[in-house]
């Protein structure tokens, strides 16, 4: 099996694709620790003007060392690569735990939106304003603590530059002034996103939510939304405070954390403070020449399927019970979107793909991995997915599935429909394996 490797770093399986990146999984060899790379290509980013912008968020993200913000470890680059490690974060995105589980409790809400606080208050402390804060760029590590992610449209003005112009972010959860085209306190656009959050995270559903933009838009400006009949008096009325059209009359991040509804089993998380953020390594990546690449070793990755390694399989499994990886059930790991096969890759990825194009789609392949393209089933926007094969063991092979592009629950109608096409190649242990693997158990129990 070839072995791959960026610098120090052995990479495994991709995690994550879009547009202009691909993260792969990768584990420091010298200290054992697991880490997300993020690969970018090099002439992509010329072609389309984009350093700047990447430097920027490189650059912020250094800047930003909190508990409550994903790290940043270090930045490399080969001559046609930029490699960015990030620290890895194992519980998936807070948008799909309210997916699957609905609205959260007041406690876990108020848990949540107080790590959500002090992240956000850390960030502006430093100058730094992230303009797009929703629970998709909000992570989950394995203890269960929030991390703030995706710093691409984040500001970093000037110093005694106050009003920043770009209208950027999600439309839901933006601000009324960013709205207005007239300028606005990055600071106050994001604790309008933060109230928001709160919202969603005890309501199960957004507070602003049309088809139609300029309804939306409307609806924005004016704040007009109504609390459900479930919401604490205490929540109910910070989040009036927060969501205030007026940013001159809105609640700042001081007076949320005076605020009693906030401030029930409040502990402020400890924050180490780095007194040198050196930006040297993030200006060599984007001029290094030959001598300063990143070692890379290994030929075409993508020459055979997949071996996953083992700690690529320990960070699929649920705990370290392998058995979830043959769960297509409801209980599986963000709703299982990877199943199992025994026929041949060939074979399989044939299938998928003749299975995706009676779907409507689109299908890319090169060599066992395969794109899949179209509109979603609103047919409304477009929805793009990546299809990987990984041989598990001698004959078994795995088929794992990521979103590229396109809404989450439209992506999660596209898997089971997509499964339901393949059952002649998904595999599913029988029912005397199964009855044999419990009475093993119990046996083992006696």
């Amino acid at each position: 099996m070839v072995v791959r490797k960026v610098g120090k770093y052995e990479v495994g399986r991709t995690i994550g694709e879009g547009t202009f990146a691909k993260v792969k999984f990768a584990q420091n060899t010298e200290t054992g620790e697991s880490v997300a790379m993020k690969i970018l290509d090099r002439n992509t980013i010329l072609k389309h003007k984009m350093v700047d912008q990447i430097k920027r968020e490189i650059s912020i993200m250094k800047l930003v060392r909190h508990p409550y913000v994903v790290r940043l470890h270090e930045v490399l680059a080969s001559r046609t690569k930029i490699y960015i490690i990030l620290e890895f974060i194992t519980g998936g995105e807070l948008f799909d735990k309210i997916v699957h589980h609905g609205r959260l409790s007041e406690a876990e809400s108020r848990r949540y939106f107080q790590q959500l606080i002090e992240g956000v208050e850390y960030c502006h402390t430093k100058g730094v304003y992230h303009r797009d804060l929703k629970p998709e760029n909000l992570l989950l590590d394995s203890m269960g603590n929030l991390k703030i992610s995706d710093f691409g449209l984040s500001a970093l003005p000037e110093p005694g530059v106050t009003v920043l112009k770009t209208t950027c972010g999600t439309p839901n959860y933006v601000a009324p002034e960013v709205l207005n085209h007239k300028g606005y306190d990055g600071a106050l656009a994001d604790v309008w996103s933060c109230g928001v959050i709160l919202y969603v995270l005890m309501a199960g559903y957004l507070p602003f939510d049309e088809i139609d933009l300029t309804t939306l838009y409307n609806k924005i400006g004016r704040a007009e939304f109504s609390c459900p009949t479930w919401f604490p008096v205490g929540a109910k009325s910070l989040i009036y405070r927060i969501l205030d059209p007026n940013p001159e009359t809105r609640i700042s991040i001081a007076d949320i954390k005076e605020d009693e509804w906030f401030k029930k089993n409040y502990v402020p998380v400890r924050i180490e403070e780095y007194e040198d953020v050196n930006l040297d390594d993030v200006n060599a990546c984007f001029d290094c020449d030959e001598d300063q690449k990143a070692e890379e070793e290994g030929g075409n990755e993508d020459a055979s399927p997949l071996n996953l390694h083992a700690f690529d399989l320990i960070i699929l499994s649920q705990g370290l019970n392998l058995a979830s990886l043959f769960d297509r059930g409801q209980d599986s790991i963000k709703q299982q979107t990877r199943f199992i096969t025994k026929k041949p890759a060939k074979v399989a990825l044939c299938s998928m793909e003749v299975v995706a194009q009676s779907m409507g789609f689109k299908t890319h392949i090169r060599n066992y991995k395969m794109r899949v393209e179209g509109l979603s089933s609103a047919k409304t926007a477009l929805l793009s997915v990546i299809v990987e094969i990984f041989e598990v063991a001698p004959a078994i092979f795995m088929v794992d599935l990521q979103k590229s592009v396109g809404d989450c629950n439209e992506y999660h109608k596209f898997f089971r429909n997509f499964c339901s096409n393949l059952e002649d190649i998904i595999w599913k242990p029988s029912a005397e394996s199964t009855k044999s693997r419990i009475v093993k158990n119990k046996s083992k129990r006696r």
